[in-house]
């Protein structure tokens, strides 16, 4: 049989009442910054990694020698146009769920960065015109119909974004990204 003097008694001031205890955490700023700090690390580290995952059969280094024709018929070298600034290489398509969430932001980047998108096995030039006039989209556009210059670089899921400086590829990122992701990537070395 339990020995009641061992056991604290619900009604004993000295049992802390563990309502109040976790009433009293939740009102605490500092335990939401740690709670905060914590998502943001996991959150960071998981992406980093299907970042790593996504990209790892893609070119790194030196951009590939490739001469990009726009829908418009202008020309892009890559290695040439990122000598100055950087260039914004964004890897999408028409029928891709995740690119109606990050093109608004490229999108809206395009302003104020260069911006070269390849959009990929989205139909053919007429298609990919339309579609860019309906939604508004003012940024250059390659178009991929059959997804050969997406093989060439190794793009594996769309959307794909990749800097390009100075004719390295500086950083990439796959999937859902935030202007200050965006940002982030394209201020950093």
């Amino acid at each position: 049989m339990n020995d009641p003097s061992q056991s604290p008694l619900p009604d004993d001031p000295q049992t802390p009442d563990p309502i109040s205890t976790t009433r009293s955490k939740w009102r605490n700023p500092v335990w939401w910054l740690k709670e905060i700090a914590t998502i943001v690390v996991l959150f960071s580290v998981i992406t980093l990694a299907l970042d790593w995952w996504q990209s790892r059969d893609m070119p790194n280094g030196n951009v590939p020698q490739t001469i990009l024709t726009t829908l418009s018929g202008d020309t892009i070298d890559l290695a040439t146009a990122s000598k100055n600034e950087p260039v914004v290489l964004y890897f999408w398509a028409t029928w891709c769920p995740a690119c109606k969430f990050v093109t608004p932001t490229v999108d809206w980047l395009s302003g104020s960065y260069k911006v070269v998108s390849i959009a990929m096995t989205s139909g053919n030039r007429d298609r990919v015109a339309g579609y860019l006039r309906s939604h508004d989209i003012s940024f250059e556009t390659v178009n991929d119909e059959q997804g050969r210059l997406g093989n060439t670089w190794g793009i594996r899921s769309t959307p794909t974004i990749v800097i390009v400086k100075e004719g390295e590829i500086t950083a990439i990122t796959t999937g859902i990204t935030t202007p200050p992701g965006l940002l982030a990537r394209l201020w950093l070395p």
